[in-house]
């Protein structure tokens, strides 16, 4: 079998092992399994999930899709969280065209006029190109986030993108989430409390209602609710 198959079969079996695993267990199973093969994803909202993958292995490679459109604070978070882990690595995903050259080729404000063609060139095709360097990637989708992610598997085979996917806090709720943050002092985008609760690129984020689902506040108005990097 090629390394391909051997890996979709590799997740396939996890997926039903590491069904009912903590977060713990799944990301030591990754760091046993890959290795330095492995990257850690984070939009820098907080440092929950690097946090806990450096209990696991001090040293690891985390995903930041730089899109050039990122708030102020969400690249102070990304610095922060590289002084306070001094075994990360941050890898900065960039998109073939900086914003001016897109610009010029789109014309201004795509991301107004076809959000999906600006996540596509900037998020999208930014992170296949990365991940194309590894055999496996850990996320911190969670079940509640949205109900296209309601069945989010621990461990699966991401078919889009060719390697293995590992969700260690997908069953996670959000109280499960805030104790963590809570208890442990985990490093957390300042923009979190001033009702940001779902933070992406400056031009398409808002604040978010109270009571209002926090993802309410992506491309509010504009029919849209996910950027494309997980299905």
């Amino acid at each position: 079998m090629t390394a391909t198959a051997d890996y979709k079969t590799l997740a396939e079996r996890a997926s039903k092992e590491l069904a009912e695993a903590t977060a713990t267990e799944a990301l030591r199973w990754t760091a046993e399994t890959f290795g330095d093969d492995f990257i850690v994803a984070s939009n820098m909202q907080d440092a929950v999930l690097i946090d806990l993958a450096t209990q696991v292995k001090a040293e690891v490679d985390v995903l930041f899709l730089q899109t050039g459109y990122h708030f102020p604070e969400t690249i102070g978070t990304r610095d922060a969280v590289q002084a306070v882990y001094p075994g990360v690595r941050i890898v900065n995903a960039e998109a073939g065209q900086s914003v001016a050259e897109q610009d010029a080729e789109y014309g201004p404000k795509l991301h107004e006029r076809d959000p999906n063609l600006c996540c596509q060139l900037r998020k999208v095709v930014p992170l296949r190109n990365t991940l194309a360097k590894y055999s496996a990637w850990v996320t911190g989708v969670r079940r509640v986030d949205a109900p296209t992610r309601a069945n989010t598997p621990i461990v699966t085979w991401d078919d889009r993108n060719g390697l293995v996917k590992i969700n260690p806090i997908a069953p996670w709720s959000d109280d499960e989430f805030r104790d963590y943050i809570d208890e442990h002092g985990i490093l957390e985008n300042p923009l979190v409390s001033i009702g940001y609760l779902s933070i992406g690129c400056a031009p398409c984020t808002a604040k978010v209602a109270p009571g209002q689902d926090p993802r309410s506040g992506r491309w509010a108005g504009q029919g849209k609710t996910e950027c494309g990097l997980h299905g």
